[in-house]
């Protein structure tokens, strides 16, 4: 995955979790409870795939310069 679709699927994720955590805390939809952690879990796993396209875009610049 290049890292501006990383970055754009963090983003969707964040905002996927912000509403249906608002939705679950505002009006105690249990369902909304379900996809706000699943929003998490996903956020989990695209932030540490954009923590190892970082790192491995610094140690590239590192090792041409």
């Amino acid at each position: 995955i290049m890292s501006n679709e990383t970055h754009d699927a963090i983003m969707t994720a964040i905002q996927t979790y912000s509403e249906e955590n608002g939705k679950f805390v505002e009006k105690g939809v249990k369902a909304s409870a379900t996809r706000a952690r699943k929003a998490l879990a996903e956020l989990s796993k695209l932030i540490k795939a954009r923590r190892k396209e970082i790192q491995e875009v610094k140690n590239a610049a590192k090792t041409a310069a």
